[in-house]
């Protein structure tokens, strides 16, 4: 009796090893950023195959959609270790400080929060037909422009409008920015603003198809509106013959401290090792490189911090 009791627990034991090692050989993880049909949605799509390519399947990531980053940082209260999520740093300290969109409920799950890695920031495009022949924002002055609706560049760029003094000199076209490129072409309006990665595809379409002028801003409107500069490099766009200096919100990939310091390493490690495969599918991702790593305004992810000072890469004292 007590030999049969010994086989059958020994069984048992083994059955149960076999599954914990199954079990540890894939580390599953939920990102959650964008609703379904956007760019920062395919952008998820595209760093879940990455990860899973780049592991050899060890990693296995289910992309959830989300109705925006406030969204995302207050799932982190009830998220666990394999939660991870995209917003803009600023959203991040508004959660910590209980500010802006996190006024009266703050948690001290937002303490957790660490950084990972930046991916394509919301990049500001003021797109203008050449036949409308502007050169500068002041140049929109007298024109039909097409802002969109509920997004953050339509936002941003009439805050830009007013901020710059033409916002009443401006014709607004009540209209959405997916009939941008087609009112464009058949004159209904003279420019559209749109935000989002570059090389952004409506203004391709829009370069390819009509012929346009990206605007840049100058150092000076650069400073008055608050945002992070970034450039777009010559090329870009069809006839784009110089670079595009404009304006920009970062946007980065956190989980928290829940995370063990290993998968948060191998994530790390893992999204910067396909990033140059990822940018050859998906020219958005090009844009991505050290340098946005000034941008993260918290602290990273330990994990993470060992990526960056394994690879060289310079961290603020506030990062770590």
């Amino acid at each position: 009796m007590f030999k049969r009791i010994s086989k059958t627990a020994c069984a048992a034991a083994a059955f149960a090893a076999v599954t914990l090692t199954g079990a540890s050989a894939e580390t599953r993880i939920t990102y959650k950023s964008a609703k379904a049909g956007s760019s920062y949605y395919q952008m998820a799509v595209e760093i879940a195959e990455a990860l899973k390519k780049g592991t050899d399947g060890e990693f296995s990531v289910t992309v959830e959609e989300s109705q925006g980053s406030v969204q995302n940082v207050m799932e982190v209260r009830a998220r666990g270790a394999d939660y991870v999520f995209t917003t803009p740093p600023a959203l991040v300290g508004a959660a910590q400080n209980a500010s802006g969109p996190f006024e009266g409920k703050g948690s001290d799950k937002f303490a957790e929060i660490r950084a990972l890695f930046p991916i394509p920031s919301l990049t500001m495009h003021f797109v203008v037909a050449e036949s409308a022949g502007a050169s500068k924002i002041e140049d929109l002055a007298g024109k039909t422009v097409l802002l969109g609706k509920g997004s953050f560049g339509a936002s941003e760029g009439e805050k830009y409008l007013e901020l710059f003094g033409i916002k009443d000199q401006v014709e607004i076209a009540d209209a959405e920015l997916s009939n941008a490129v087609a009112a464009l072409k058949n004159g209904q309006i003279d420019a559209f603003v749109t935000a989002g990665s570059w090389p952004a595809p409506n203004v391709i379409e829009a370069a390819a198809s009509v012929g346009v002028d990206v605007l840049s801003l100058t150092e000076e409107q650069i400073a008055e509106t608050k945002r992070t500069k970034i450039t777009i490099p010559a090329g870009t766009y069809t006839g784009q013959d110089e670079d595009i200096v404009t304006t920009s919100l970062p946007v980065v990939a956190y989980t928290t401290t829940a995370m063990d310091d290993d998968t948060a390493y191998q994530l790390t490690t893992t999204f910067w090792e396909q990033k140059e495969a990822m940018g050859g599918n998906a020219p958005w991702w090009n844009g991505v490189d050290t340098a946005l790593m000034a941008n993260i305004t918290g602290k990273l992810h330990p994990g993470a911090v060992r990526y960056y000072e394994e690879a060289g890469v310079e961290l603020g004292e506030a990062q770590k």
